[in-house]
């Protein structure tokens, strides 16, 4: 971790999960903090805030700031599985976005404490990991592919589509610059590169293929993201924004400023959602994809 408050946040949240600091038992004042890590005391007050974001610690007025009693909750940790908060956890996404999720919000949801949770996973950045690992198993590849390259590859960025499709926050989870090695994510990338594999492509181009092609599927997915996050926010959905702003939009294309859009958004039958664009979007990329693929052959 980077911020040096994280770091402290970490060592005092193992001490804490692991025992060693116990229900009930004070956890090092700002002062105790400063002291021992050598940071400002902004820092030091900075740690014990996330430790009480997370509901790993309490303030008890004469006392201090102790770590919370795991009895407080109405259910115990011993209840949970690492299965059942990765299921919470991907509900509050599907319908929040990714930002909602937190420990202290999953505690809430599942009735237990956030200490009982970090019994089960490290932290966010592994769970969503767990989430995103999930999301891509709900899908699981054939066993048997379809006869021919384009048709393998149209089948595996639908079935990415679908897993998009069906949690939005996959756009934001999932990086291709730092990606998280997870089995069932892999295995759908893997299931693409041999589509293409044996078709007199090299290396390097197979996995640009493989990385362009799954770039397309999440670039086109985040507009599930933000559509999820909107609705989240306002309460209004797409096409209710889109109706609320009709007047405006028609007055804009009246001005004649845009012509062409005035006259391709205005003929009869024409409609456009994310699944258009997407479909649209699939058939360009495997027409220039067979470009390619026929030029390694000849």
């Amino acid at each position: 971790m980077g911020a040096p408050y994280l770091r402290i946040v970490e060592e005092l949240r193992r001490r804490i999960v692991e025992g060693e600091l116990g229900a009930g038992e004070a956890v090092p004042s700002t002062r105790q903090i400063v002291r021992e890590w050598g940071v400002a005391m902004a820092t030091a007050t900075k740690v014990l805030a996330a430790l009480r974001e997370e509901g790993l610690v309490r303030v008890v007025p004469g006392v201090g700031t102790v770590v919370t009693d795991p009895l407080r909750a109405r259910r115990t940790g011993d209840e949970l599985t690492r299965q059942r908060i990765v299921r919470v956890a991907m509900r509050v996404a599907d319908r929040e976005g990714l930002a909602a999720v937190s420990m202290r919000r999953l505690a809430a949801e599942l009735d237990s404490s956030a200490m009982s949770l970090y019994r089960h996973v490290a932290g966010k950045e592994e769970l969503v990991q767990l989430m995103a690992d999930a999301a891509y198993g709900e899908e699981p590849l054939p066993a048997e592919r379809p006869p021919g390259w384009r048709a393998q590859v149209e089948l595996s960025l639908r079935l990415q589509w679908r897993v998009h499709r069906r949690h939005p926050w996959m756009a934001q989870a999932v990086s291709l610059s730092r990606p998280q090695f997870i089995a069932n994510g892999m295995a759908h990338f893997e299931w693409l590169l041999r589509a293409v594999d044996g078709l007199g492509l090299d290396a390097r181009t197979i996995l640009h293929i493989g990385m362009s092609l799954a770039q397309f599927v999440g670039g086109a997915a985040a507009a599930l993201q933000s559509e999820t996050q909107a609705l989240a926010d306002t309460g209004i959905t797409d096409d209710e924004w889109m109706r609320g702003r009709s007047r405006d939009l028609g007055s804009m294309l009246s001005s004649g400023s845009f012509p062409t859009l005035a006259r391709v958004v205005t003929q009869p039958g024409v409609e456009v959602d994310l699944d258009s664009v997407f479909e649209f979007g699939l058939m360009r990329q495997l027409d220039g994809l067979a470009v390619l693929v026929g030029r390694a052959i000849r």
